[in-house]
C-alpha cells in the first residue's frame, strides 16, 4: 500500500515533523509514503493530480487549492487526507491586511468538507475545521511530535557563568521576538549574565540583551539547543498564534530544558508552571522566572528532566505513530496519549475559533 504526500517541500519543517517522522510507523504497517512538492502552475498540477490515482491515499498538507483543482484531486484520490498545523484559514499575525480572508476561508471550508480525514495539530484547529463544515467523525487531533532520542540531554554544553535563554525558529517568526525588545532589555538589566541564544537563519538586535547567533541547520539543531539553559517562546495573542502547535516548546523539552513561554495557544497545555517551566503573564513575572532559573542550576536540571519525560509521554513520535497510521489507512481505531481523540462538537467554547462567515 502506498500514500502520496503533497507538501510545500520534503524538507519543509511541517513535512519533516508531521509526515516524514512517521515513515517508520507506516513501514511497519506495510505502507510507504512518497513525498512530492505541490506542483507549480495549473497544467503541472493537472498532471500531478491525475497521477494520484495510482496511490491508495493522498495527504494534502496545509495548502488550500482553488476549487477546480480541489475537485480534480478529490476525484483522483481514493482516500484524501488534509493535514494542517497552522490556522491557514487566516492570514498570519503580522500581515498588514489583518487576519480575515474570505478566499482563504472559502477554500478551507471546501477542503475540510471534501476530505475523508482532517488531521489538525491542536484543538483550536480542529474546532476551525468543525465550524467550517467538516464532519466530526472525520476530524482527528494529532499534535506535532518530536523524537526525544535525537536530543541528547546529557550532552549539555551550558555555560557555568550565566544563563543562556535559547530561542529557535525561522526568520518569519522572529518578528514576535523583536517586538518584545523592551522586555528582553529589562531581563538583561535585572538578571546579569543572561544572554539570548538565537538559533535561526537571521539574527535580531535586542538592544541591551546580548545575542549569541547560532546558524540553524537540520543536523545541528539538537546540539544548538543543548547549549542553552532554558528554552523561550513568545507569540502574539491572536487567531493565527492560537493555531500554532508549539514545535519549539517540544524541541526545548526533548533537549531537557525548562521552558519560559507566554500563556497563549498550546503553551499552557505543554508547560506546567513550577514543574517543567513557567508561563509568565507580565514583565515582572518574566523577570522573576528568569532570575529564579539563573540563580539555581539544580532547578533548571529538575525542570528539564520533567520536561523531557513529559514530551516523551505526550508528544513523541512513538506515542502518536499508531494514530497517524490509523488515519492514513482509514481505521476507526485511534491510539495515542489521549485515547480515541476525535474532535468534539462544541469544542469551540474552549478552543475559541470563531471565524466570520463560517457555517457548518
Amino acid at each position: 500500500m502506498k500514500a502520496l504526500a503533497l507538501v510545500d517541500a520534503p524538507d519543509h519543517v511541517c513535512c519533516r515533523y508531521r509526515i516524514r517522522a512517521f515513515e517508520p510507523a507506516l513501514d511497519r504497517s506495510g505502507w510507504s509514503v512518497e513525498l512530492s512538492s505541490l506542483a507549480r502552475g495549473s497544467f503541472a498540477r493537472i498532471g500531478q493530480f491525475s497521477g494520484a490515482k495510482r496511490y491508495d491515499a493522498v495527504i494534502l498538507q496545509r495548502r488550500l487549492l482553488p476549487g477546480w483543482q480541489l475537485r480534480l484531486l478529490r476525484r483522483a484520490a481514493r482516500r484524501l487526507i488534509f493535514d494542517f498545523d497552522d490556522a491557514v484559514l487566516y492570514r498570519d499575525s503580522f500581515n498588514p491586511r489583518g487576519p480575515d480572508s474570505a478566499r482563504r476561508l472559502r477554500r478551507f471550508s471546501a477542503t475540510v468538507r471534501s476530505a475523508d480525514a482532517v488531521v489538525a495539530g491542536n484543538d483550536f484547529l480542529a474546532d476551525c475545521a468543525l465550524r467550517a463544515g467538516a464532519r466530526p467523525e472525520r476530524v482527528r487531533v494529532i499534535p506535532t511530535c518530536v523524537d526525544p532520542s535525537l536530543y541528547d540531554s546529557s550532552a549539555s554544553t551550558e555555560r557555568s557563568d550565566g544563563l543562556d535563554l535559547v530561542w529557535i525558529g525561522s526568520s518569519s517568526t522572529l518578528k514576535g521576538l523583536e517586538r518584545q525588545k523592551p522586555l528582553w532589555e529589562r531581563l538583561a538589566r535585572e538578571a546579569p549574565g543572561v544572554r539570548m541564544r538565537v538559533v535561526c537563519d537571521r539574527f535580531p538586535d535586542l538592544g541591551a540583551m546580548p545575542v549569541v547567533p547560532v546558524p540553524w541547520s537540520e543536523a545541528g539543531e539538537a546540539k544548538a539547543l543543548a547549549g542553552g539553559g532554558a528554552g523561550m517562546s513568545w507569540i502574539p495573542d491572536d487567531v493565527w498564534s492560537r493555531g500554532k502547535c508549539g514545535l519549539k516548546i517540544l524541541q526545548y523539552q526533548a533537549a531537557g530544558l525548562p521552558v519560559l513561554a507566554n500563556p497563549v495557544g498550546v503553551h499552557p497545555e505543554m508547560v506546567k508552571p513550577g514543574q517543567t517551566g513557567w508561563l509568565p503573564t507580565s514583565p515582572d513575572e518574566w523577570a522573576e522566572a528568569v532570575r529564579s532559573l539563573a540563580a539555581d542550576p539544580g532547578l533548571r536540571r529538575r525542570m528539564g528532566k520533567a520536561a523531557r519525560a513529559s514530551v516523551r509521554a505526550n508528544y513523541s513520535i512513538e506515542a502518536w505513530g499508531p494514530a497517524f497510521v490509523a488515519t492514513v489507512v482509514g481505521s476507526s481505531i485511534m491510539t495515542g496519549p489521549i485515547a480515541l481523540r476525535p474532535a468534539l462538537v462544541g469544542l469551540g467554547a474552549r478552543a475559541g475559533c470563531e471565524p466570520r462567515g463560517m457555517v457548518g
